[in-house]
This record gives C-alpha cells, structure tokens and sequence, in this order.
C-alpha cells in the first residue's frame, strides 16, 4: 500500500512541475515584474533559444511521470538540478517566490528518501574492476 504522505508529495511536486512547465509554453498564469536582476538572468537563458523550452519540456515529462507514478526516480534524477536552481534563484536573485522553492525543495528531498533504494548504487564505494 502506498502511504498517503508520500502520494501527496508526489502529487504535489508532480502538479506544480505540470502546471509551471506549461506555463512556460501556454503563459495562462501572470508573472510578477521581475527584478533587474532575475529579469537578467531570465533573458539570458530566453536570448538561447533552446534552453527555456527544454526545461519547460523537462518539467512536464518529470510531472507527469510524478502524477502517474512511473519511473519516479528518474523523474526526481532529472528535477533534481532544476529544484536546486529554482531554490538558489530564489535565495539569490528574488525573494518573492521563496515560499514554493522551498515546498518543491522538500517535497524533492523527502521523495529522494522514500526512494533511496533506487539511489543506493550512486552513493556506494565503487572500485575499478
């Protein structure tokens, strides 16, 4: 049986991956005036032009894998660096958002360990054979 906490937390993250990653491609949800400073950064990675539809991409894969409850490791794997620079961007460049970095951060870590079998090969003492 699945324990309630950790298919909230899998929702959860799951659903706000969805819905900001298609945010990112259909814009239904208003952002905030940037600071100059996140307003930079955020050009700077929209100026690549492959960049912010790759992550956006990313984001709804790993979501919807989240939702359904398959390959959740492998979307927690690939979410990983995306939530430790949404965290950082929000430490750093804006406060405002602050609150949700650190659900999704949470939410991440404590998924990590409900899975840590998984990832039990990536932390071991490995030598060369």
């Amino acid at each position: 049986m699945i324990n309630k906490i950790d298919l909230i937390a899998r929702w959860l993250l799951g659903l706000i991956f969805i819905v900001f990653g298609l945010n990112g491609f259909l814009h239904f949800i208003p952002m905030p005036e940037p600071t100059p400073e996140s307003g930079a950064f955020f050009y700077a990675l929209l100026k690549t032009g492959y960049f912010l539809p790759v992550l956006k991409l990313t984001e709804i894969i790993s979501g919807v894998l989240l939702v359904l409850g398959r390959f959740v490791p492998l979307a927690l794997t690939l979410l990983a660096p995306v939530i430790v620079q949404i965290f950082l961007f929000h430490i750093f460049l804006d406060h405002s958002g602050i609150g949700i970095a650190v659900i999704i951060i949470v939410a991440e870590i404590y998924l990590a360990y409900t899975y840590r079998d998984n990832f039990k090969s990536l932390f071991g003492k490995h030598t060369d054979k």
